[in-house]
């Protein structure tokens, strides 16, 4: 029987699981740096970039229900060896950069709360590793629903206190509309060099997750969906899932463009933004945008321990499955997240990046973002190439008009997300 999609909690689940996990330390941090770097007028790069990863994970979303196969299961049955060894290449960097990242947002979150130590940088590393241990045993002993549940909640005080934050700051709301519906990349030197693309760039890639929206067939998959009667029901919680991812991107840009984060406060960054916002809205002021930022980290770091090793989990599985040459069969089973494969990858994220808490957070976290969205490149031509045939995926396939805002996310990244990754590693 054809489900009727209606906007409960229930139903958009998988939605916020994808807004919680994507919206975390990727958009405070990029989008607080590019905010206070270069102003308003890059808000259309926030909502371009929370459009760019609706279409992709909805292609992803299509393939998956018309072929029973995840996305990854997909590009490497069909596409061979090349996509096997890019995918895992890839994929172990891109885990240590993601966790690293996530640990230094949630150690300085908490420091600013919690400011029990004299040196923040020590704050930073202790409650950085807490919160990967709490993580970890979260996932270890805690249920599907139970891990969904308290990612509701992250998702509700994120988006509610830095919301909030946002409207009561004295921001230019002419300048801020302008910045939405015109888009510009203002100058920016650093270091001798004009840095505003490779901002705005970490800006788009930070805004809803990178690797992670692959996450979202597998939790789908928890949720039973199959078959094309599930379509608009992900489609009805895709949106809601990248409203907020917007909304919530916009409003951090918009606080951080009223303040000054110097290159040396970059580790101690949400305590100076709520240091500096504390002067315009007060101390409670400060708490609300603490605890909103705080919340949006966690979430995500708990979201990314969760739904990483499922990929491992996936292309190990795939993998002994090309080996023994049944690379096309169709595998609908849930991962078992009980079994060694998951379990050795959750250990591997919640441990190896902790080393990066030892570096310039700003310096990691630019990286990250930059290296994290030419994830998009690369997932938007695997749906060019899934979802291009009919005898694969039958009337799921693309519309002319998502083949050309595919192609067009594939031109952008190869003109200026490869120049500014070249720059920002001092190519």
């Amino acid at each position: 029987m054809t489900r009727s999609p209606g906007l409960s909690l229930a139903v958009i689940i998988p939605g916020i699981l994808i807004a919680a996990t994507g919206v975390g330390a990727g958009d405070v941090a990029a989008a607080a740096f590019a905010g206070s770097k270069l102003g308003v007028a890059v808000l259309w790069a926030v909502v371009l970039g929370a459009f760019i990863k609706y279409v992709i994970t909805e292609g992803l979303t299509r393939w998956q229900l018309a072929t029973g196969q995840t996305l990854l299961e997909g590009a490497i049955y069909r596409l061979g060896k090349p996509a096997q060894y890019f995918f895992i290449s890839y994929f172990v960097v891109w885990t240590f950069g993601v966790g690293s990242s996530l640990m230094s947002a949630c150690g300085v979150a908490a420091h600013a709360l919690f400011p029990v130590f004299a040196d923040p940088e020590t704050g930073k590393i202790v409650f950085g590793i807490v919160h990967s241990i709490i993580g970890l045993e979260l996932v270890l002993l805690g249920s599907f629903r139970m891990f969904s549940g308290i990612m509701s909640v992250c998702v509700g005080i994120m988006f509610i206190l830095v919301v909030v934050t946002a409207v009561l700051v004295q921001a230019d709301w002419g300048a801020a509309m302008q910045g939405l519906v015109m888009p510009t990349i203002p100058t920016y030197i650093e270091n001798g060099s004009d840095q505003g693309v490779g901002w705005t760039l970490a800006l788009m890639g930070g805004v809803g997750g990178t690797l992670t929206i692959l996450s979202y067939g597998y939790w789908i998959r928890e949720e039973g969906r199959e078959g094309a009667e599930s379509l608009p029901i992900c489609r009805l919680d895709l949106g809601v899932a990248y409203l907020v991812t917007a909304l919530f991107g916009i409003a951090v840009v918009i606080i951080a463009s009223v303040s000054d984060l110097e290159r040396q406060a970059s580790s101690l960054l949400v305590v100076t933004l709520a240091n500096q916002l504390g002067d315009v809205l007060g101390s409670y002021g400060r708490l609300v945008f603490l605890i909103g930022a705080w919340a949006a980290m966690f979430s995500s770091m708990l979201g990314v321990w969760q739904s990483v090793p499922y990929m491992f989990a996936d292309y190990m599985k795939i993998s002994q499955a090309v080996k023994e040459d049944r690379g096309g069969e169709v595998v609908k089973d849930k991962i078992d997240t009980t079994g060694r494969p998951y379990r050795a990858y959750l250990l591997i994220i919640a441990i190896v990046p902790a080393i990066g808490l030892f570096y310039d957070f700003e310096v990691v976290q630019k990286l990250n973002s930059i290296y994290g969205a030419l994830v998009m490149p690369m997932i938007a031509l695997t749906i060019l190439l899934l979802n291009g045939r009919s005898d694969w995926v039958g009337s799921f396939k693309n519309r002319p008009v998502t083949m050309i805002f595919l192609l067009g996310v594939l031109g952008f990244f190869l003109f200026t997300g490869l120049p500014a990754l070249g720059r920002a590693l001092g190519i």
